[in-house]
C-alpha cells in the first residue's frame, strides 16, 4: 500500500504576495500642496477681523440712523433704546436731496455714457490699427493717472470761465461743465483698459466678418463689442463710481442748483446742530444705486478687469 504524502497547502502571507504585512492601518499622507494648519489659522483669523472691521462701520450707521437725534448726540450705546424710521422720512425735507440725487443721476449717468461710447473708439484704433505715435498716445493717456485731481482743479476752473465769458456758454456751475470735467480723468484710464481687453479679442473675428461683408464699424459692433462686453462693463461701472462720489470738482464747479450728493450731505450740518441721524440715513440711501448695480454686474465686472490685463 503505497504511502500517501499528505501535504498542507501554505496559505498565502505578506512575504509571499508582494505586500506588506497587514497591521495598523495608518492615515494617508498629507498632500504636499496642501497649506500647513498655522496658516488656515492665520487666513482665518485675518479675515474675522477684515469682517468685523468692515461690518462694523455699516452697523454703526444703521442704528444710528435709526435712532431719535438726541440718543445720537449723546452716549453712543451699541444696542438702541429705541428705533425709528423717522430720519429717513426727514432728510427729503431738511435739504432737497430729491434735487441732489436727480443732478447726481444725471451727470454720473452722462459722464459713463460719454466716456464708454470715446473709450470704445479711441480703444478699438489703437487696438487694431497701426499709426504713426501710437505708442506715444498710449504712454501720454496712461501718464495722466499719475497726477492727482486737484493739479487740473485751477485750470480748468480758469479755462470755464474765460470760455464763459468769451462765448457765453456757461460751463462753470452747470451739469454740462462737470460732465466734462468728470471725463477729464475718467476717460484715460477707460481707453488704457480697453485697449488692453481688446487686444485680447482674436482679429481673426474681424477678420470673419470682413469676409462677411460688414466694414470697420460693422466687425467692431458686431463682433468686438460682444465678445468685449466684460471690458465695456467694468468701464462703465469704474466711471459710474467716479462720478457719483467725487467730492473735489463738485464742490467747485457747482452751485445751489446743480449741486450733487456728495456735497449735499454737507448741508445737514449746520451753524447750530448737525443732524447725524438723517446724515447717516441719507448716507445708506444714496449707497444703494452704487451697491445695487455692483451687485447685478460684480461678475462682469470682475472677468473686465482680469481678462484684458493678460494677454
Amino acid at each position: 500500500m503505497a504511502d500517501t504524502t499528505l501535504t498542507k497547502t501554505a496559505e498565502p502571507t505578506g512575504e509571499v504576495s508582494g505586500q506588506p504585512p497587514a497591521g495598523p492601518r495608518s492615515r494617508p499622507a498629507s498632500s504636499p500642496m496642501a497649506s500647513p494648519r498655522s496658516f488656515v489659522w492665520t487666513r482665518w483669523i485675518f479675515l474675522a477681523v477684515l469682517t468685523v472691521f468692515v461690518l462694523v462701520p455699516i452697523y454703526v450707521m444703521i442704528s444710528s440712523s435709526l435712532k431719535p437725534l438726541q440718543d445720537v448726540s449723546g452716549e453712543f450705546r451699541w444696542i438702541p433704546s429705541g428705533l425709528t424710521i423717522r430720519p429717513y422720512i426727514d432728510i427729503w425735507g431738511t435739504v432737497p436731496l430729491a434735487k441732489y440725487f436727480v443732478n447726481s443721476l444725471i451727470v454720473a449717468g452722462a459722464a459713463t455714457v460719454f466716456s464708454v461710447i470715446v473709450a470704445v473708439f479711441a480703444a478699438y484704433g489703437v487696438s487694431r490699427y497701426r499709426f504713426r505715435g501710437k505708442r506715444v498716445f498710449t504712454v501720454t493717456v496712461l501718464s495722466t493717472q499719475m497726477f492727482p485731481g486737484i493739479l487740473f482743479l485751477l485750470p480748468l476752473f480758469l479755462i470755464y470761465v474765460n470760455i464763459g465769458n468769451a462765448t457765453g456758454i456757461a460751463l462753470f456751475g452747470s451739469r454740462g461743465g462737470l460732465i466734462l470735467t468728470y471725463l477729464t480723468f475718467s476717460l484715460p484710464f477707460s481707453i488704457w483698459m480697453l485697449i488692453g481687453y481688446f487686444e485680447s479679442v482674436p482679429r481673426e473675428l474681424d477678420e470673419a466678418a470682413t469676409v462677411d461683408g460688414c466694414g470697420p464699424l460693422g466687425a467692431l459692433f458686431r463682433v468686438v463689442v460682444p465678445a468685449a462686453t466684460p471690458g465695456i462693463v467694468a468701464v462703465g461701472v469704474y466711471s459710474f463710481m467716479t462720478a457719483w462720489g467725487e467730492v473735489l470738482f463738485a464742490s467747485v464747479m457747482t452751485n445751489d442748483a446743480t449741486r450733487t450728493l456728495s456735497i449735499g450731505l454737507q448741508s445737514y450740518a449746520t451753524q447750530n446742530d448737525v443732524y447725524w441721524n438723517q446724515v447717516m440715513a441719507a448716507s445708506l440711501v444714496v449707497s444703494i444705486p452704487v451697491v445695487a448695480g455692483f451687485l447685478l454686474l460684480q461678475r462682469y465686472l470682475v472677468a473686465g478687469l482680469t481678462a484684458g490685463s493678460v494677454k
